[in-house]
């Protein structure tokens, strides 16, 4: 990882306006009112709350959530659940497959390591193939036959993941669910938790009826695998998943038990288009790339914010409007640039030298660009720069 450069140390205690840019800065209070709002309704609704953490990858805002009420975070790598660890967050759960059996045996050692510090390790599977290799590599690293301490009474956490209609990982739902848990049960160092029942499609579908629609189909394949699981006499155990653009109706369900919501604490552009569902808490964009205008034209200006300081698979970022007045739009500009014009009904361009800020339009990938987030605190208008924030697990990817 890069070091920050020297002068982010010494911008503590500043204003905003002494940010250099591009930057990416997160207005702490909106955060802190985002976490708030989540954890209140975790409480109120009787349910588990593990953020994703691959959203933010920084160990100090992962603790910053446990704090606030989350049992722990998720991770999609192996590396970022090593640095979660690293960094004192010690109950961690890998909500993907792993199959390398270099990758397994690093999950087992990290499995081994938090056991003694009172943590867990919990991990996905969706085939029996995978299920095998996970218990190959956990039983090699009680045995002691790969370096570290061997610890004989060590288990890890294993969940199905089922596909609830997201097409990407996870068994059937139905028998396929129930023959990898009774696959799971047969291996001392194997410990069926449950299922992982993420539906990511969900998560964006703008109309709340349609969104209602498909979260509905998603419970019930988990009803019925539940159903079947009991019917062999296995618990289901815990039922994980959830984002933010759904973690109400899953709530209301009865059958999750446990919410992975994790992008609300920063709410990109993408997840505001949704219609906001009256049940789910309202929440604050708190992700911001800083940005200076360096160029003007008479149809247009330039800022110094190009997709190397944000993501656009999800489109490009907006333009922040304080006080609800808009006024600019954002467009393509290539790696290092963002052409800004006047929005439909505006006619002013900004002056040359003029700081803005961008709400990215996909926080997860963005936040992967850069090496640190700038907190800063009493808002963007007048604020100074409370702490910096270290993207601990950037660059992550194994």
């Amino acid at each position: 990882m890069n070091k920050p450069a020297p002068y982010l140390s010494e911008l503590i205690g500043k204003s905003v306006h002494d940010i250099d840019t591009p930057a990416l800065v997160i207005d702490l209070d909106a955060m802190k009112r985002n976490l708030g709002r989540m954890a209140e309704f975790a409480k109120k609704h009787h349910v588990l709350w593990r953020p994703h953490a691959k959203l933010h990858k920084c160990v100090l805002l992962a603790k910053m959530q446990v704090k606030a009420g989350a049992v722990g975070v998720c991770v999609q790598k192996t590396s970022e659940a090593e640095i979660m660890v690293a960094g004192g967050v010690n109950d961690v759960y890998i909500s993907n497959e792993v199959i390398a059996p270099a990758k397994l045996a690093r999950v087992a050692a990290l499995t081994q390591a938090v056991a003694g510090q009172g943590g867990q390790i919990a991990i996905a599977v969706d085939s029996l193939e995978g299920v095998g290799r996970l218990a190959q590599a956990m039983t090699e690293a009680r045995t002691g036959s790969r370096n570290g301490t061997p610890n004989a009474a060590t288990v890890i956490d294993v969940f199905v993941e089922i596909d609830v209609g997201q097409g990407r990982c996870g068994v059937q739902p139905g028998p396929d669910a129930v023959l990898l848990a009774l696959e799971i049960r047969k291996h001392p160092a194997l410990r069926f938790a449950g299922l992982q029942a993420y539906h990511g499609k969900v998560q964006h579908v703008r109309n709340i009826q349609e969104r209602r629609m498909a979260a509905a189909d998603a419970m019930k394949a988990v009803e019925l695998t539940c159903q079947l699981l009991k019917a062999e006499g296995i618990a289901p155990g815990l039922v994980t998943g959830a984002g933010t653009g759904s973690f109400a109706l899953e709530a209301a369900s009865g059958v999750y038990g446990e919410l992975q919501a994790g992008s609300f604490i920063f709410m990109d552009a993408d997840y505001a288009q949704n219609q906001r569902d009256p049940v789910q808490p309202c929440f604050e964009h708190a992700l911001f790339v800083r940005t200076q205008v360096i160029s003007g034209h008479a149809s247009h200006a330039v800022c110094d914010a190009g997709h190397k300081s944000h993501a656009i698979d999800s489109g490009l970022p907006q333009v922040h409007a304080f006080d609800g007045q808009g006024g600019l739009d954002y467009f393509n500009g290539g790696d290092e640039h963002g052409i800004l014009r006047p929005s439909a009904g505006h006619t002013r361009l900004p002056d040359l030298g003029q700081l803005l800020w961008l709400i990215p339009g996909h926080c997860d990938p963005t936040v992967n660009l850069h090496d640190v987030m700038i907190g800063v605190s009493g808002g963007l208008k007048s604020g100074t720069v409370e702490r910096i924030l270290q993207v601990d697990a950037r660059g992550a990817i194994t």
